[in-house]
C-alpha cells in the first residue's frame, strides 16, 4: 500500500529565491562540506570557528522561516530537487516515517558512505536495509541502556582511561594523548583486545573517510579499502570472546546481509563519540553546578560494575546536542507527490534546531537536565542521534562507552580547561575547533571536585 496522499507534504510549498537559495550554498552547504562531513578538516574546522558558522547559519534559516513559513522550503538548485525541513513537525514526519517514505540512503549518502561502507545499513534499501538493520540492532543491544557484554567493555574502558589521569599525579590531558587511548578502547570493545595496537586499521579506515568527503567526485580508493578489509577481516574471522565481533559472528542473518560489512559503521561513528566526550568533559569543566551533580552520582559507585550512569549519559547527549556530530540528516522521498518528485533530499540541519533561540529557551546553555527530566521526551527539535525507526542503534552503547570513560576520569581528578577561554552560562554555537589544546589536571580533592576542563575536538 502506498503512503497517505493527505500528509503535509503534499500541500504546496514555498520556493526560495534564488537570491536565499544562494545563501543557503554558501552560509549552510558551503562550510558543512568543507569542513569534512565523513572526517573533519581541522583548519577549515578553526576557519568555520573563527568565523561562527554554525550561528550564522541558524540565523539565515529563522529568517528564512520567518520569510517563507514552516516550510518545508523547496531551494532552486540546478539538477537537483531539494528541500530544507525547517518546523519540528515535519522533522517529525520525516524522520518518523524513515525509510518509507522517507529513505536514509539519500544520494549523496551513499556516494560518500560506499567509499568505506557500500554494504552499510546506511546506503541499503528494502529488505536488505531490514535485514542489516536488524543485525545493527541485536549486535549492539540498541534496546538496553547497558549491554549484554557490559561487564567487557567497562573493564576495557576503565583499563584504557585510568593510566590517562594516574591517582596523585598532576599535569595536562591533551586531545592527541586522549585519542589514542580512546581508539585503544574502542578497538578493544568492536573486534577484541587483540586489536588495541592496530593503528594501522584505523588509520586505514581514516584515509578512506578522508576521500568520503568528496562523495562521488572522488574515485574509490579500492586499494587501500583492500588493505583495510584484510585488516579487519583478521579479527572478523576469529572473532575474540567479549568483543562486538563475536556477536557479529553469532547472529544469524540472511547471506546477502553481510554483517561484517556493518562495522566500519560502528568504528567511524565511535570517532564522533570521542569528540562529544572529549567535548563533555570540557563543558563539565566550566558548569560546576552540572559537575557538582555528576560528583554525587559517582559518589559510592563501584565503577568496575557496569552503570547506568543517567546523569553523565545526559551531559554526553546534551554535548551532541550543542555540537551535533551529524550536522545534516538527509532523507530522499521514494514517491512522487503533486509538490515533490520521487528522490528530493530533504534535509534537516540539526544545530538550526537544537541551537533556535526562537524556540528554545536553553538553546545556547548547556543543559543536560532535558535528558531526564522529560523536556527532551518526544522533542523533535532535539535529534542529537536521529529519531524515528532509524534512530542511531549505537546510541546506547555510545553513551556507555563515553560515560564510562568519562566517570573513570571524574571520579578522583579536577580539570581546569587551558584552551580556548572557558565558557559561562551561554555556550558558543560552534565547537572549538582542533584537538590541539589541552586540559590541566590535579588530584581530586576528597570532598568534591571543583572544575573539569578539556580542549574540544
Amino acid at each position: 500500500m502506498g503512503p497517505s496522499r493527505t500528509t503535509r507534504v503534499e500541500l504546496e510549498l514555498p520556493r526560495a529565491s534564488t537570491l536565499d537559495t544562494t545563501r543557503v550554498i554558501t552560509t549552510v552547504a558551503v562550510p558543512l562540506v568543507a569542513r569534512g562531513v565523513l572526517l573533519r578538516r581541522p583548519p577549515v574546522v578553526a576557519l568555520a570557528e573563527r568565523l561562527d558558522a554554525d550561528r550564522r547559519a541558524v540565523h539565515l534559516l529563522q529568517r528564512l522561516r520567518a520569510r517563507y513559513g514552516p516550510g518545508p522550503l523547496r531551494l532552486r538548485v540546478p539538477g537537483r530537487s531539494v528541500a530544507l525541513v525547517l518546523s519540528p513537525e515535519d522533522v517529525q514526519q520525516v524522520l518518523g516515517g524513515s525509510p518509507e517514505p522517507f529513505a536514509v540512503a539519500n544520494r549523496e549518502k551513499r556516494g560518500a558512505l560506499s567509499h568505506f561502507q557500500p554494504h552499510g545499513v546506511l546506503v541499503s534499501h528494502g529488505q536488505l536495509r531490514a535485514d542489516r538493520r536488524q543485525v545493527n540492532e541485536a549486535v549492539l543491544d540498541s534496546h538496553r541502556p547497558v549491554h549484554r557484554l557490559a561487564e567487557a567493555i567497562t573493564a576495557k574502558v576503565l583499563d584504557e582511561a585510568r593510566p590517562l589521569v594516574p591517582d596523585g599525579s598532576s599535569g595536562s590531558l591533551a586531545w592527541d594523548e586522549f585519542a589514542v587511548a580512546w581508539w585503544r578502547a574502542v578497538r578493544r570493545v568492536v573486534l577484541g583486545d587483540a586489536a588495541r595496537n592496530d593503528y594501522e586499521l584505523t588509520d586505514l579506515l581514516a584515509r578512506l573517510r578522508a576521500a568520503a568527503n568528496w562523495a562521488s567526485l572522488r574515485p574509490k580508493r579500492t586499494r587501500i579499502r583492500a588493505r583495510f578489509l584484510r585488516r579487519l577481516g583478521v579479527y572478523l574471522d576469529e572473532p575474540e570472546p567479549g568483543s562486538l565481533a563475536e556477536l557479529v559472528a553469532s547472529t544469524p542473518s540472511p547471506a546477502a546481509t553481510d554483517p561484517g560489512g556493518q562495522v566500519p559503521q560502528w568504528l567511524f561513528a565511535f570517532d564522533a563519540t570521542g569528540m562529544a566526550t572529549f567535548q563533555t568533559l570540557a563543558l563539565l569543566a566550566t558548569h560546576p553546578a552540572q559537575l557538582d551533580r555528576v560528583h554525587s552520582e559517582l559518589a559510592g559507585t563501584d565503577l568496575s560494575a557496569p552503570q547506568d550512569l543517567a546523569y553523565l549519559r545526559s551531559c554526553v547527549q546534551e554535548s551532541v546536542r550543542l555540537w551535533p556530530t551529524t550536522p545534516a540528516i538527509l532523507r530522499d522521498t521514494t514517491w512522487d507527490s503533486r509538490v515533490l518528485p520521487a528522490g528530493t533530499a530533504l534535509v534537516i540541519f540539526a544545530p538550526y534546531f537544537h541551537r533556535d533561540d526562537q524556540r528554545l529557551p536553553y538553546a545556547d546553555q548547556f543543559t543536560p537536565e532535558l535528558w531526564v527530566d522529560g523536556r527532551a521526551q518526544d522533542n523533535w527539535s532535539l535529534v542529537p542521534f536521529s529519531a524515528g525507526p532509524a534512530e542511531c542503534a549505537g546510541r546506547n552503547l555510545a553513551l556507555l562507552v563515553a560515560s564510562t570513560l568519562l566517570a573513570a576520569l571524574l571520579e578522583r581528578h579536577e580539570f581546569h580547561l587551558t584552551s580556548p577561554a572557558p565558557w559561562s552560562h551561554d555556550v558558543r554555537c560552534q565547537a572549538p575547533s582542533t584537538p590541539s589544546g589541552c586540559a590541566s589536571r590535579s588530584p581530586r580533592a576528597p570532598r568534591k571536585a571543583e572544575n573539569s576542563v578539556t580542549s574540544n575536538p
